[in-house]
């Protein structure tokens, strides 16, 4: 079973995916408040977090961030942010900040349940995975560990963005369109294809030290997308 973690200070709304989770084999863990929230992962080491924007004492963007800054204390945890704002700048917020996926209220919770089994198994499922990944010009992955390593020092990112790296490297030299980046990592929203994308893109070139106009890693293919050149540029 897995251990979700709800910070969201609806407590009817939490009621609800408490009972409904459940039906999933989902263990559900409930604050009202980031305070406690913030002693629950602490305690019970969630293999997600499902957090509302919206919350007294701090936003749910502070704690995203107070969270992916502490990677060392709460790991690469997974986050799947609520709103009752379904803005487009609002999504693309949480996904800067590191959140796995956003999701606007009013939802079904179907639709909810079919994200959290999506991240879930994007972040445990190695099946498919190399055990070993080549390493290039001085980037390497850890595949066990889920680690990557740019001249020997640990690259501090969030899920999506090891699940990127990770995409590259296995297909060096491959041209990906913004809709194949988004459709292999998450399925988000057809209208966030290609600012998020270009976002979660943006991110990784700065953890790389790369740039777009001399690109080490990450070439930009104008008017197609994005390819992983490495050592090959």
């Amino acid at each position: 079973m897995k251990n979700i973690l709800i910070i969201d200070d609806d407590e009817k709304l939490c009621q609800l995916l408490t009972q409904y989770l459940e039906r999933y084999d989902m263990t559900v863990h409930v604050a009202h408040a980031p305070s406690r929230g913030f002693e629950l992962l602490r305690r019970i080491k969630p293999d997600l977090l499902i957090l509302d924007v919206m919350l007294p004492e701090k936003d749910g963007f502070e704690i995203c961030r107070e969270i992916r800054a502490k990677s060392s204390v709460y790991g690469q945890l997974p986050i799947l942010m609520l709103t009752a704002h379904g803005e487009v700048t609002d999504r693309i917020v949480g996904l800067e900040l590191g959140a796995d996926d956003y999701l606007p209220k009013p939802f079904e919770p179907r639709e909810l349940v079919a994200r959290i089994h999506n991240i879930l198994r994007r972040t445990s499922d190695e099946g498919t995975t190399p055990k070993q990944i080549k390493p290039v010009d001085g980037l390497e992955i850890d595949v066990s560990r889920r680690e990557a390593k740019l001249d020997g020092e640990l690259l501090e990112l969030t899920t999506m963005e090891y699940e990127l790296l990770l995409l590259f490297m296995q297909s060096p030299n491959k041209t990906f369109t913004r809709d194949e980046l988004m459709n292999k990592l998450r399925g988000i929203d057809a209208e966030l294809f290609s600012r998020a994308v270009d976002t979660l893109v943006s991110r990784l070139r700065h953890k790389l030290k790369d740039t777009s106009k001399t690109p080490r890693f990450i070439k930009t293919v104008w008017g197609r997308g994005y390819t992983f050149v490495g050592a090959d540029k």
